[in-house]
């Protein structure tokens, strides 16, 4: 359909800031037309949640008139562990329509929320090892979660069209811009400032997904509290290693014991996914988000837990056009790595 080529643009709503990325499809790949990020204060968004709806929503038409964005249609996202469950379940072999009249009925046994309180979606992945059954994803996401994050996208005067989730945006990203093997298992691991998104991929499809309630802000107040700075000077140490007066050795410290606590999390999270699914080995990790800023975060994060660790790179597959700052782009490219794979999604893609 003519419709689902439409221009849409990607909006990744984060506590720390918002990113949009506009993608312009060209013979079978993609070019990049507009992006945008804008930083927010630390009250209007908390812990996932939308506290001062009207300065978010002024944030986000700023953004738009800056990046000069004339496309209304728009990708969002939600992520959380409490808002959001993905579930992979083995179902009787039937069809997709036949399953998505049945999806509550068999959804119900596996939301631990009431069923009319969530939007369901599904994904069939292919046949089970068991005879006649097969593999499905199901995604559920609280209604009022959708609708927080929907009413400040309409507000701000744009068209919503598609909601996903943070885990499968970075999924996108991996699609188009890495080579898949049958035998790797990858760990995206998103380090946001108040949330880490997980997808770990076997042979590039998604066996476990996870959102934990940690993130960066780890860093920026343990900055704090260790120099006694404001939380902007805590976040400008965070990215260069050191400000006037202040050691490069004393901060190196400071942000080695936040990094444990985050580490410990993601770590948790792997030994987790190694008990659920007796699959042993990470191969790799590709990490994004503002953890990927965070100076020696990356070299630490492999040392700690043995696994190779990667800077996500959305754009290594995407046309770059001359006006763009290429020195910039890759210095921001784990922070836009959401952004750029909600940009990728269609109307009715699945």
């Amino acid at each position: 359909m003519l419709f689902g080529k439409k221009d849409i643009i990607g909006l990744d709503i984060g506590s720390k800031h918002i990113k949009v990325v506009q993608l312009k499809e060209t013979k079978g790949s993609y070019q990049l037309q507009r992006l945008g990020i804008t930083t927010l204060p630390p009250e209007l968004i908390v812990d996932g949640s939308i506290l001062d709806s009207s300065r978010v929503v002024e944030a986000i038409k700023e953004l738009i008139v800056n990046t000069d964005i004339r496309t209304k249609d728009t990708t969002l996202s939600v992520s959380g562990h409490s808002s959001v469950i993905i579930k992979r379940v083995t179902l009787p072999q039937m069809s997709e329509d036949d399953l998505a009249e049945s999806i509550k009925f068999e959804a119900e046994q596996y939301i631990p929320f009431d069923i009319e309180d969530v939007n369901l979606d599904f994904q069939i992945l292919g046949l089970a090892e068991e005879d006649n059954m097969m593999d499905v994803l199901i995604v559920a996401v609280k209604r009022d979660k959708i609708n927080e994050y929907v009413s400040v996208v309409t507000e701000a005067g744009l068209n919503p069209v598609i909601v996903d989730v943070d885990a499968f945006a970075l999924e996108n990203v991996y699609e188009i811009n890495y080579e898949i093997k049958e035998d790797e298992n990858v760990a995206l691991v998103n380090v946001g400032a108040s949330m880490i998104n997980m997808n770990i991929l076997k042979g590039g499809v998604s066996v476990f997904t996870r959102d934990s309630s940690v993130g960066g802000n780890l860093h920026t107040e343990a900055l704090q509290k260790e120099f006694t700075v404001s939380y902007a000077d805590a976040e400008r140490i965070k990215r260069e290693g050191a400000i006037e007066g202040i050691s490069q050795e004393d901060v190196t410290a400071a942000l080695i014991s936040a990094s444990e606590d985050i580490i410990a999390e993601i770590s948790r999270s792997f030994d987790y996914f190694r008990d659920t699914t007796n699959i042993m080995n990470i191969d790799h990790i590709i990490l994004s988000g503002g953890g990927g800023l965070t100076k020696d975060f990356t070299l630490l994060l492999s040392e700690r837990l043995g696994i190779d660790v990667s800077i996500s790179e959305p754009f290594r597959n995407i046309q770059i056009p001359e006006n763009f700052d290429r020195e910039y782009l890759k210095k921001i490219e784990p922070l836009v790595a959401v952004a750029v794979g909600l940009a990728l999604r269609r109307v009715g893609d699945k």
